[in-house]
């Protein structure tokens, strides 16, 4: 038994669950407590993981009446890909930590429920290995190495491997540890590590002179910059994502270099510590861009209600993060693909209660905001 694990996942469905946040609930019982402090975990004192989840309570979905949803289904196409609903597996680290099975285990349960994966490049197996378990639906998440070469290497692996899209982080060039992380003593276990980065060169502070900052002038010396996106936006013919926007005027600037699509996420609030929620700047955003270019979503989502929400503020898809560990953790491939089962099915009860056949039904008046609303008790 790892040392990051109470103990092994089920090979079944444990009636405990009878929703997908449950998963959640339930992964105390099956993750030891300093990883599941570093999981669960954002940077500082996690104020945006709180600012991420309490977001979807001030709004709230309206129910209509009559309305026939018989021939009604949850199938979009994003950037051309057909897909059966529009969920996706967002980019996580290390998935060994909850399962020794890992990402093979994680993209199994994916492929039941034809849920397309974004792998991440701090995987627990090489992006080669993942693909060979993945679904044909799958995308490659990576950061941009301090040598060009090192990046070139990994996207034409990446390529090589089948990789239908390349989605760029660029809002983390400094991580925190949490304090609840930090109070749990937590370290990385010796079988975590980065497998696909083996051989590269790794990130090293700047000498920084007497008096200079070594967060301003040091680490920051080698964060992305928007030369190196455009030089990497000309050495593929893959579509790429930049994943970790935020703001209208970066969507906007990401948007003229040509990307082909933005994730709207504030990495699980593990960058910027009092960061806004992603779902409260999600619609200035697709306002700033307009209706065309592609939005996927990500930031605390635990239910299908979550889901919609998104949806109706302007993503086109939502890819869901911590959930899929806790899924994981709790009964393997099965559990993440009754997650996700869970989640579209939960989604598809919103969709019919609110009037919605399709998912491009779903749009923001669909939604009450209850920020300023006073209930009469009287």
């Amino acid at each position: 038994m790892s040392e990051t694990l109470i103990k092994a996942a089920l090979s079944h469905i444990p009636p405990e669950i009878r929703c997908a946040l449950d998963y959640e609930t339930l992964a105390p019982q099956f993750i030891a407590a300093p990883t599941l402090a570093y999981i669960a975990g954002g940077s500082g004192h996690d104020q945006t993981v709180a600012a991420n989840r309490a977001a979807y309570a001030r709004w709230a979905i309206t129910p209509r009446l009559l309305s026939d949803v018989s021939a009604g289904h949850t199938a979009i196409t994003l950037a051309g890909m057909a897909m059966a609903h529009p969920l996706m597996l967002g980019p996580v680290a290390f998935h060994n930590l909850v399962h020794p099975g890992g990402e093979h285990e994680t993209v199994r349960g994916a492929a039941a429920l034809d849920c397309p994966i974004i792998a991440s490049t701090q995987s627990s197996c090489t992006l080669e290995q993942l693909a060979r378990s993945a679904g044909p639906q799958r995308w490659f998440q990576m950061y941009l190495q301090p040598q060009r070469a090192d990046t070139l290497d990994l996207l034409r692996r990446a390529e090589a491997a089948g990789y239908s899209a390349i989605v760029l982080t660029l809002d983390a060039p400094i991580q925190v540890a949490s304090l609840r992380t930090l109070a749990a003593q937590f370290q990385l276990p010796a079988h975590c590590v980065p497998v696909n980065l083996a051989g590269y060169t790794p990130a090293q502070q700047s000498a920084v002179a007497p008096g200079a900052s070594r967060i301003l002038q040091g680490v920051m010396a080698a964060a992305p910059n928007w030369d190196e996106l455009r030089w990497l936006l000309t050495q593929t013919r893959l579509p790429v994502w930049a994943k970790g926007v935020m703001h209208g005027d970066d969507a906007l600037a990401l948007q003229a270099a040509g990307v082909a699509g933005i994730i709207v996420s504030n990495h699980g609030g593990r960058s910027l510590d009092g960061a806004p929620a992603t779902l409260d700047v999600l619609p200035a955003i697709r306002a700033a861009v307009g209706k065309d270019l592609p939005i996927v979503f990500d930031g605390g989502v635990r239910s299908g209600a979550d889901v919609f929400k998104a949806l109706a503020l302007g993503a086109n898809a939502v890819a869901i993060g911590r959930l899929q560990l806790y899924a994981l953790a709790v009964a393997g491939a099965l559990g993440v693909a009754h997650m996700l089962k869970l989640l579209r099915e939960e989604l598809e009860i919103c969709m019919a209660l609110a009037g919605c056949a399709h998912i491009d039904h779903i749009r923001a008046t669909a939604l009450f905001h209850q920020r300023d609303h006073h209930v009469n008790h009287d």
